[in-house]
């Protein structure tokens, strides 16, 4: 496994995300996941699946200690009033989550670099991460640039584009070269990017294990800049509630 280490933190870079996994399906999954060899879980309560993470971690045999365990709370439940409208009262309630003992560390998603320099510079907000949409057909390079300035990670959510890496020719053929597959080239792409982790959803153990086999093999310099040069500004997820994001 790799790591990013960030603010003291060791988050495993490539993380099991449970996005649209429900009842004990969940729990199956994250259970396996974590028998073979996954030590970074992210969920939410929008979600709808907390509960039954916390199943599977708690029978698993495995430490809490060893485990990452990311949680997100939905915007409307932040402090005493919406996000948009109290980002002041939003950011207290997260360092009052953290100064509680409830959570080592606390970040944000969705936010481009205006939210996050409000965040840090104007309120001194000490966050460990962004988790955005990032993959091949999505630049986040002015994210990226803010979240490496301040020491802090970028965790890529639909990491495989929801599944369009995998026939693309470009990743195919790349992957080819290595005997893997377009969605496992994507994945050692990211984890390759300084302070990037990624979060596929698997929902079954073939795809878990597919997952975790991207730390034998390398990709060239040629490689990588190939993949580059796929980079646009194909968003998948753009909700109504979305902030105005940053320029490709």
């Amino acid at each position: 496994m790799d790591y990013v280490n960030v603010k003291g933190a060791r988050v495993p870079a490539l993380g099991l995300g449970t996005w649209k996994l429900s009842g004990a399906h969940c729990a199956d999954i994250v259970r396996e996941g974590l028998a073979m060899g996954y030590r970074h879980v992210d969920t939410a309560q929008a979600y709808g699946n907390e509960e039954e993470v916390g199943v599977a971690l708690a029978g698993s045999g495995v430490g809490r200690d060893e485990i990452f365990l990311t949680t997100k709370v939905w915007y409307e439940r932040i402090g005493n009033g919406e996000l948009q409208r109290s980002i002041d009262e939003s950011l207290k309630a997260l360092a009052e989550v953290k100064a509680a003992g409830k959570a080592l560390h606390v970040g944000v998603s969705n936010f481009p670099v205006a939210l996050l320099r409000e965040a840090v510079e104007q309120h001194g907000a000490d966050l460990l991460c962004d988790q955005v949409e990032y993959h091949p057909f999505l630049s986040q390079r002015p994210v990226l640039e803010f979240l490496r300035s301040h020491d802090m990670m970028l965790t890529a959510y639909s990491p495989i584009a929801q599944g369009e890496v995998a026939t693309h020719p470009v990743l195919t053929r790349i992957g080819a070269n290595h005997g893997k597959s377009g969605v496992q080239v994507t994945l050692r792409w990211l984890i390759d990017q300084p302070n990037v982790a990624a979060i596929p959803k698997a929902g079954d153990r073939k795809h878990l294990q597919s997952n975790l086999e991207i730390f034998d093999f390398s990709l060239s310099d040629e490689e990588r800049a190939e993949i580059d040069g796929l980079l646009g500004n194909r968003r998948l997820i753009n909700p109504g509630w979305a902030p105005h994001w940053d320029a490709a």
